[in-house]
């Protein structure tokens, strides 16, 4: 077999991620002819087809989902190392904020990757909720930082949406409880405000059992059983059970993450760090729905 096509590559990825020939076409530059042949170019290299029969509905084979996560690696490397030569020589000191549940489970991988393409950049984390962070970059603080969009506060650069489910732990119901128990992060909080107004339009009766500043007091609390919790999908864990209207939980609507710079300027350093981030978190894959974990 000879060596694998990146370009091969980033169109078999951009049909799973956008859902359909037409779409990854637009996104690849390519016509929907062009993405055709270059599939099947692809499952001739390989012998195998990576996509069932029907073209219509896309669905990947067994062989399609094992392609998929070495495809998505070789992109990211191939990315990475473009990056790492185009602009030699970029160093500086760069303060990044960010609250600790993005901190935890959506950057270690961005910044690692970040951090060897940029080995003279140093970053400093600070992780605080968002709207104290916010406050930070106004007082140039901070240089720049990843926050939940909020409506009453100037906002950035829109950078990708995560999609919002009611949590328990397992070996517990305190879904059925009448008044349901919560746990929240503290009041002006997005996560908070969306819980309340979902349940308060499904005309469910609520209690604040536990409150909390960080994503560690919320899963202690969800873990012990002791109260139901609003996650998005990148931070639920082992343990968790997630709620869905078959268990009587209204809908909940996604969350929007925005990037803001300091109105004042931020140097070349933080721009790459923003541009960085920028992109490998609107490119990162979409959320799939996922058995309860």
């Amino acid at each position: 077999m000879s060596d694998l096509d990146l370009a091969l590559l980033r169109t078999f990825v951009a049909i799973v991620d956008t859902g359909g020939v037409t779409s990854a076409g637009r996104a690849v530059g390519r016509t929907q002819s062009a993405v055709t042949h270059q599939i099947g170019r692809l499952e001739a290299q390989l012998g195998r087809p990576v996509f069932g029969p029907d073209r219509r509905r896309i669905t990947l084979t067994a062989d399609g989902e094992i392609l998929l996560e070495y495809a998505r690696a070789m992109l990211r490397l191939s990315e990475e190392a473009r990056a790492r030569f185009a602009v030699p020589g970029v160093a500086g000191r760069v303060t990044l904020g960010t609250p600790d549940l993005y901190a935890a489970y959506l950057l270690p991988e961005v910044l690692g990757r970040f951090s060897r393409a940029y080995p003279e950049i140093e970053i400093q984390l600070h992780c605080r909720r968002s709207v104290y962070l916010h406050a930070e970059l106004m007082r140039d603080k901070l240089d720049i930082a990843i926050l939940t969009e909020q409506p009453d506060l100037h906002q950035g650069e829109a950078v990708r949406t995560e999609p919002l489910s009611w949590v328990a732990g397992r070996g517990g119901r305190p879904e059925i409880d009448d008044p349901i128990p919560l746990a929240v992060l503290p009041a002006g909080s997005v996560y908070r405000q969306r819980a309340l107004e979902a349940l308060g339009a499904a005309g469910r009766r609520w209690t604040i059992r536990s409150v909390s500043d960080t994503i560690a007091g919320l899963q202690a609390a969800v873990l012990a059983r002791l109260a139901v919790s609003v996650f998005p999908h990148c931070a639920m864990s082992g343990g968790m059970r997630r709620l869905g209207e078959e268990d009587g939980m209204p809908r909940l609507p996604n969350i929007d993450l925005v990037l803001v710079r300091r109105p004042t300027g931020i140097s070349d350093a933080a721009e790459h760090l923003a541009h960085y981030i920028s992109r490998e978190l609107r490119t990162a894959a979409p959320f799939r729905p996922m058995r309860d974990i």
